[in-house]
């Protein structure tokens, strides 16, 4: 069965004779006939009733037209998106937390480059809370965040990327030690609390009872990793697998069960540049790489914060 017939039989319903049909399609009444034979031929029954004066589809020629008109009507809506893509163009200006900037934003930039050369993209590094008080107030397009926790903006929307798990670090040599015992041992290198991560950090520590000597508050990953290979103290920081797999320190799983945080793509709600939102979201979910750790995420809900 070809788009080619099932269009002809289109034809014919809409003009109602095989004539008319074929004028519209630059075809003859007998290659319209022609078609028309072959089509019942091939499903083994009479499509047309030719008994009145014009052909007249049959209750299977009914049937048949209604899967052809869905058919054709997916193979033209093709070529609509492709365009609707392809049409992509503006400024997108984006705020991302460092473990996005040193993990898979990077490629997904480059991938939507590739695919919307339109689009010019503006990146700013930040911690949570203050790209998502930046796209709040506009200065912003979007932000690859975690998760909002309260408190945060209100009329903020985010779509879910991919997730990664918390994991306590401490100087190389303590694989004999738990979880517990690395935090009370070591001084405690803090993730600044003003980010969603490091409130995260600070509930659970609470919940366990765990009472850590803090001496640093840090706003890097980077910065603490150092900080903890040089011996100073222990950390909580989220992490991808694929990262602790490299890392030269003891790295036990932080929480009960393991505090796992989402990383989200946030935006206000009915912003104008969503539709480059999307194709962003698209572009970093689809350069996730599975072996690293990162979990990736199915939007739900269509993308709505749950803030409530």
């Amino acid at each position: 069965m070809s788009l080619r017939r099932l269009r002809i039989l289109r034809a014919i319903a809409l003009h109602g004779s095989f004539a008319r049909a074929g004028e519209s399609m630059g075809l003859t009444q007998s290659a319209v006939s022609l078609q028309v034979k072959e089509m019942e031929a091939e499903f083994g029954t009479r499509l047309f009733d030719r008994t009145r004066r014009y052909p007249t589809l049959t209750e299977t020629g009914r049937i048949v037209l209604a899967k052809a008109e869905e058919v054709l009507g997916l193979y033209d809506g093709i070529a609509q998106d492709l365009s609707n893509e392809r049409s992509l163009a503006g400024r997108l200006r984006i705020g991302a937390i460092q473990t996005a900037l040193s993990g898979p934003l990077p490629n997904s930039l480059i991938a939507l480059n590739r695919t919307h050369p339109r689009v010019r993209v503006h990146v700013s590094a930040g911690m949570s809370a203050e790209l998502a008080s930046k796209v709040a107030a506009g200065d912003l397009d979007a932000a690859v965040t975690t998760e909002p926790v309260r408190p945060h903006p209100a009329d903020l929307v985010w779509t879910p990327l991919y997730a990664d798990r918390f994991w306590v670090i401490a100087p190389a040599g303590n694989d004999d030690k738990n979880a517990r015992e690395l935090l009370l041992q070591f001084p405690f290198i803090r993730f600044d609390g003003r980010a969603w991560a490091g409130r995260m950090v600070e509930r659970e520590l609470r919940r366990l009872s765990i009472p850590v000597r803090e001496e640093m508050v840090l706003d890097s990953q980077e910065v603490i990793i150092k900080m903890v290979e040089k011996g100073l103290g222990a950390s909580v920081i989220a992490l991808s697998d694929n990262v602790v797999s490299r890392l030269a320190l003891t790295c036990l799983p932080f929480g009960e069960p393991q505090l796992v945080r989402n990383i989200v793509l946030l935006q206000r709600n009915n912003s104008q540049t969503q539709s480059l939102g999307a194709a962003l979201c698209k572009a970093i979910t689809n350069n996730v790489d599975l072996d690293s750790g990162c979990q990736v995420l199915q939007p739900s809900h269509g993308g709505k914060s749950r803030s409530g």
